[in-house]
């Protein structure tokens, strides 16, 4: 039946008047004949800081590719060093309004990392460590075992300083002693007594293991057990080890969770700086049991640096270093040489910062994220886009240029697990102070000193910036305060699905095929305008409330 109106082919208004049409079914060969070239860039074509100058995140868009697998398909393994791998690209910042021990924990749990600051004294930042380590394990090696003679009342010391209540008790009060019980919180919680030993009111009706179980084996039989621990034993019933039912609940709650493969312990990394009484405190985090070390500088290209990663390495072979910052390929082939098992990349892109503005020195971060990790990954060092992380383009971004993973400041300095307190605002919204490490407050910070005798207190925020011998502090940061974003144990699931998105749109299963597709040209870029950057946001609305997730 013929269209009397709207038929196309009986009117003045054809696409193509007087053009030969193409079979419809022929148009992905027509594509592969015709079109020599493909849409948009390529990586170097767009990061040709000749042609185009520096570019920053915002400055350009990834190309969407084809689609052919869900978003949940898509997998975010990545390295972070050499030798350490994370499920999920993520890292919270070294910074004092960011990530101690609680920070660090949750971003463990959810896959990533968190580098717990040095703005503090080397005993604080230690015991930082050891509550991360202390906080899952498999099979504790060095569980904290009580006397006989232990009282009631120095058990419930014991729980405030270790923030859990189950400790067994041995003959001798050490390992590898008889094990003659087990002290849980409901058995002290209540007792009137606090100068009784705990062998008057411990359990004796213990479920143990013996030694040569394996970690699912023992799983097992805490699952089946109504006990918190599970004992491991030797065949004459001294304690070898523990195992502890939260960490089973945990490995249910938290599958991506960062953890070392043989102690089944999660990931801890902490910074330092590079002066001599930082070697000091490097020795208290390495027996706290600190598996990376992150050095803190501005600019590390400096010998101060490059003599600590030597030290390091020599020192402390079983510790991995990720040395930085830096923005050129000058910079990280003297820390590549020194042997750095990662880099940081990033001068004055953070949303604390401003370096670039008062030092004029610096780089954006898409054309120092692209040059550098571009020249690491020759010699196998993943890198970290740190700085100007505002959402998850940005991380997307990041990733796509090369990056192995990405550190966040402000954009969880808001969050419930970041140190400091809420408080209203002016305009009545729930804020968190944020400051950068740069900033007159955080190199004014008293906390920080030293505690070695004879020795001048001297903040991360200085040595950071080299500042420390100046009569006159230039600031490189500022103070401020940021929304409040609730727990991170809600906000990080939100970035991490919005990247398994937008690697779907992308059409890349996984950040190795992004890597991969971004090197050989099969992912494409396109520059934008101003106006394409204004397009590409909320706009010609009278009102409109931006809510990111659910």
């Amino acid at each position: 039946m013929p269209l009397t109106n709207g038929d196309v082919a009986t009117t003045t208004s054809q696409l193509a008047r007087g053009q030969e049409l193409l079979d419809c079914s022929s148009a992905l060969e027509y594509l592969k004949n015709e079109y020599k070239h493909q849409d948009g860039l390529d990586v170097q074509s767009l990061l040709d800081s000749r042609s185009h100058g520096g570019l920053t995140y915002n400055d350009f868009l990834v190309l969407p590719g084809y689609i052919g697998f869900p978003a949940s398909d898509v997998a975010l393994d990545t390295p972070v060093t050499k030798r350490i791998t994370l499920k999920t690209p993520l890292l919270s910042s070294p910074m004092d309004t960011v990530t101690e021990h609680s920070m660090a924990i949750h971003m463990a749990l959810l896959g990533g990392l968190g580098v717990i600051h040095h703005n503090c004294s080397a005993e604080d930042q230690a015991e930082m460590v050891r509550k991360v380590k202390r906080f899952e394990n498999g099979f504790i090696l060095d569980p904290v075992v009580l006397s006989p003679d232990t009282t009631v009342s120095e058990a419930k010391q014991l729980k405030e300083k270790w923030g859990f209540g189950g400790f067994p008790v041995t003959e001798k009060g050490t390992l590898r002693s008889k094990l003659i019980g087990m002290i849980t919180t409901r058995d002290i919680q209540f007792h009137p007594t606090p100068s009784d030993p705990v062998t008057s009111v411990m359990s004796t009706d213990l479920v143990t293991a013996p030694s040569g179980t394996t970690l699912a084996e023992a799983n097992a039989v805490l699952s089946k057990s109504k006990k918190g621990k599970l004992p491991i034993v030797d065949s004459s019933h001294n304690l070898i080890s523990l195992l502890s039912r939260s960490d089973l609940m945990k490995n249910l709650h938290y599958p991506l969770a960062s953890k070392l493969p043989h102690s089944k312990q999660l990931i801890c990394a902490a910074a330092i700086g590079t002066r001599p009484e930082d070697r000091d405190r490097l020795q208290k985090l390495a027996d706290a049991g600190l598996d990376i070390v992150v050095l803190d500088s501005s600019q590390g290209n400096s010998i101060f640096q490059i003599e600590m990663i030597k030290y390091i390495k020599d020192q402390y072979p079983g510790l991995d270093v990720i040395g930085g910052n830096v923005v050129t390929v000058a910079q990280a082939a003297n820390l590549i040489a020194a042997g750095v098992d990662g880099l940081r990349i990033g001068m004055g892109s953070g949303s604390a910062c401003i370096t670039q503005e008062v030092m004029a020195v610096g780089r954006p971060q898409a054309a120092s994220v692209f040059n550098v990790s571009s020249f690491a990954a020759r010699f196998g060092v993943p890198c970290i886009a740190d700085g100007g992380i505002q959402n998850v383009g940005h991380i997307v971004k990041g990733l796509a240029l090369g990056a192995s993973t990405v550190m966040m400041g402000g954009l969880l300095a808001g969050t419930t697990e970041s140190p400091g307190n809420y408080f209203v605002s002016r305009e009545g919204q729930l804020v968190k102070a944020y400051r950068g490490m740069g900033s007159i407050d955080a190199m004014e910070d008293k906390k920080a000193g030293s505690s070695a005798k004879g020795v001048q207190k001297s903040d991360a925020g200085k040595a950071r910036y080299f500042s420390e011998g100046d009569r006159l502090l230039v600031a490189q940061g500022v103070s401020g305060s940021v929304l409040d974003r609730g727990s991170v144990t809600k906000f990080v699931p939100y970035l991490l699905a919005g990247l398994q998105h937008s690697l779907q749109d992308i059409g890349m299963k996984s950040l190795t095929a992004l890597r991969e597709g971004v090197r050989d040209g099969t992912v494409r870029f396109e520059l934008r305008t101003v106006s394409a950057q204004a397009e590409g946001n909320v706009h010609g609305l009278h009102s409109f409330d931006k809510k990111l997730y659910s």
